[in-house]
């Protein structure tokens, strides 16, 4: 995967974590304001029960812990032990008095809160009292342990959606990728065969209209077939462009003879060699090299390894095929500047580009897609591709492996 393409990855996935992570934060506000609720009417509701259960006894001494009691009778008023100045509400007691029934109100008195109860009962005035301080602080108990919950399942829910986020983007990144690959693969391979057909195409044109012998009607026939070899070529690459762009695809592999191979490329691409004033050779000897493989895109590599060297040599490109050992060799060589230090690391990789300083020549190495699809088509090939160290007077070395067939 390329770095664009894994920024592009971690990016989308870390927008989803946010927007989970968002998500979970507004579903525990939610949760944590519903607890607060059914919580705060439980306790409503208990204390309410509590303050009828205590105004219901004989005495203020038989009162639960904690709860205030007064009973106002025709005798007198009795009160809770040790009550607070304030306690019984006066007011409270005689709003009850004068119409009956029950009031319940609630009241703040030296930093506490009460939830006041005042009733009439068997003509006496009963009020209770009751502290809700520890009704607050197991509310706040319940927040603080509620936000903490929330705030870690937050980081969690954030970690877990990078990852998921990660791995159900992967398919749709690599897709992509796969997409954006194919389209910078064809327009890079059919440059070539497309300028081939257009340079036959107009000898074919200035051959017509010099046609006035035979010689001239066989060269015209000539032309003509050239361009529909090339027009098959180009739908050959286009078949190894899909096949390639499609990973559920396996190509068939044949019997290749790499010397054959090499003779198809070189007379291929021998005009455009030409037009450029460069000497386009395959270097002795010429014994048969046989691989297993898939000849486009063999042809693909030699095309790529060639049009390569030509743009780069000044007058001369060399290529050898041989094998050594179990592995058959292609060796492209070409009397330009070669690799710069710099461009020698990043050569085979897609879009590497490097322009080191003029030879004195005038040349100055560039590196697109070419060799990233030489390398490409090797591993396909269980194979690899290296560049030779440099040596005085060589420019550009690459070297080609791949296993013979049976290996």
């Amino acid at each position: 995967m390329r770095s664009a393409d894994a920024a592009d990855l971690r990016r989308t996935s870390i927008r989803l974590a946010v927007q989970f992570t968002a998500l979970i934060l507004v579903l525990f506000a939610l949760l944590i304001g519903v607890a607060f609720a059914i919580v705060s009417a439980g306790q409503a509701e208990a204390n309410h029960h509590t303050l009828i259960g205590a105004g219901q006894h004989q005495s203020p001494a038989d009162a639960p812990a904690g709860v205030l009691v007064a009973i106002q009778t025709d005798a007198g008023t009795m009160v809770t032990r040790n009550a607070p100045s304030w306690f019984p509400d006066q007011s409270a007691m005689q709003k009850v008095t004068e119409s009956g029934g029950a009031i319940e109100t609630t009241l703040s008195e030296g930093g506490r809160d009460y939830v006041v109860r005042t009733s009439a009962d068997r003509g006496r005035v009963v009020q209770a009292a009751l502290d809700t301080r520890e009704n607050s602080e197991e509310l706040s108990r319940l927040g603080i342990a509620l936000v903490i919950s929330g705030l870690l399942a937050a980081v969690a829910a954030g970690f877990v959606a990078v990852l998921m986020g990660r791995r159900a983007m992967r398919p749709m990144v690599d897709a992509l990728a796969l997409q954006r690959r194919f389209v910078a693969d064809a327009s890079h391979e059919l440059r070539t065969p497309l300028t081939l057909l257009s340079t036959r195409a107009q000898l074919v044109r200035r051959r017509l209209a010099d046609a006035s012998s035979d010689a001239n009607a066989d060269d015209v026939a000539d032309g003509i077939d050239e361009i529909v070899q090339d027009s098959r070529v180009l739908g050959e690459i286009l078949e190894d462009l899909l096949i390639t762009a499609d990973p559920r695809e396996s190509v068939e592999l044949t019997k290749l003879d790499l010397v054959a191979l090499a003779d198809d490329a070189i007379n291929s691409l021998d005009s455009e060699a030409e037009s450029r004033g460069i000497r386009l050779h395959r270097a002795e000897p010429g014994l048969s090299v046989v691989v297993d493989g898939a000849r486009v895109s063999m042809l693909r590599l030699y095309t790529a390894l060639i049009t390569n060297a030509i743009d780069h040599a000044r007058s001369d490109v060399t290529i050898e095929v041989r094998s050594r050992g179990r592995f058959a060799e292609i060796r492209v060589s070409d009397d330009g500047p070669g690799f710069s230090e710099e461009a020698r690391t990043p050569a085979f990789e897609r879009f590497a580009t490097s322009r080191p300083t003029s030879d004195g020549g005038g040349h100055a190495r560039h590196y697109g897609l070419g060799l990233s699809l030489v390398a490409e088509v090797a591993a396909r090939h269980r194979g690899g591709v290296a560049l030779e160290p440099p040596r005085p007077g060589i420019g550009a070395v690459i070297v080609v492996t791949i296993p013979l067939s049976g290996s």
